[in-house]
């Protein structure tokens, strides 16, 4: 399944049905009288938040939604049949904005909420209802009002605990697939993830969201590479987890990259708690990965832990460290 995280819609909810004149003209009744019927609401459309998306590709094959209109009304005092609401499902983390794509109308952060986005023209009225004392027989009747109809914006930010940040190569599919249900695409080169990868880590009965993006390399804010596009999916994450291939030649270089580009991003991005995982720490001398975990940690603040193989007792450490980063 494709990717989209950004979409643009109309949307027109249904127009009520009319109201009727009828009147009644039975046999043997000798005086008739209105007996029109009101007009039935027309549907409404409504967003709907889902867990088991992850994209808003079916918007981009169907841009168009239009609910139903109510029924006129008829004789007999018979009501028209409201039109039926239209729900359109949405992944929970989407956000609704105005035709401008700043003005947001609403957030989607629980699954099943539900946000009535075009509201259904009411039903006229019928004849009947204008009927009084002094006058018997009213002609009057009124049409149903017109459904509201909007184009709007549908812009996907992912929810999750941990967002798994870092340069291209370093190893954070391969940690996100070791730790959790989900299967990314692995492979010993760089941009192998082109999209954000959600999966879910279980620790002594609790779970944590874990989001892996794509790599970020110097001047990602302008473009380069795959951009940062893809970083609003870890803005709303509690801690971010900043995974280090330890064989770069530079460690501290490397870090000092990826924090920059969240900088240029967002303040708040790179001010966020973090916790530094060295990857690949089999691929050089136990000494080494000592002397590079020593001198690293004395030159951040945050905590600095490392990886070597993918074995599960180093995967329930770090899992239990990501609880601590959620609690």
């Amino acid at each position: 399944m494709k990717f989209l995280d950004q979409v643009k819609i109309y949307i027109k909810a249904g127009n009520g049905g009319d109201g009727s004149p009828s009147f009644r003209r039975e046999k043997f009744i000798e005086f008739g009288g209105p007996d029109g019927g009101d007009g039935g609401n027309g549907g409404s459309i409504i967003l709907k938040a889902e867990r088991n998306l992850n994209t808003l590709i079916d918007f981009r094959y169907q841009q168009h939604h239009k609910a139903k209109r109510g029924d006129n009304g008829s004789g007999q005092n018979r009501t028209g049949k409201s039109g039926d609401d239209l729900i359109l499902k949405v992944p929970l983390g989407t956000q609704v904005f105005e035709e401008d794509n700043k003005t947001l109308i609403y957030d989607f952060i629980k699954i099943g909420e539900e946000f009535v986005a075009a509201t259904g023209g009411k039903g006229g009225l019928g004849n009947t209802r204008f009927k009084s004392s002094t006058n018997r027989a009213p002609r009057k009747f009124t049409k149903g009002t017109v459904g509201e109809e909007f184009t709007i914006w549908l812009q996907l930010k992912t929810i999750a605990d941990i967002g798994i940040i870092g340069l291209p190569n370093a190893g954070k599919s391969s940690l996100l697939a070791a730790i959790t249900n989900a299967n990314p695409k692995i492979a010993n080169y760089q941009f192998t993830t082109l999209n954000p990868n959600l999966g879910v880590a279980n620790y002594d009965d609790r779970e944590v969201t874990i989001a892996d993006i794509p790599g970020l390399i110097e001047g990602a804010h302008k473009g380069t590479g795959l951009g940062i596009k893809f970083l609003k999916h870890i803005e709303r994450c509690k801690s971010l987890l900043h995974m280090i291939d330890i064989t770069n030649n530079d460690i501290k270089k490397s870090y000092d990259q990826v924090k920059a580009e969240l900088k240029n991003y967002s303040t708040k991005l790179s001010k966020k708690k973090e916790l530094i995982i060295l990857s690949k720490t089999d691929l050089i001398d136990e000494k080494k990965v000592k002397d590079i975990l020593k001198n690293f940690s004395k030159k951040t603040k945050s905590e600095v832990i490392t990886l070597s193989t993918l074995k599960k007792k180093t995967l329930s450490r770090i899992k239990a460290k990501l609880i601590s980063y959620v609690s």
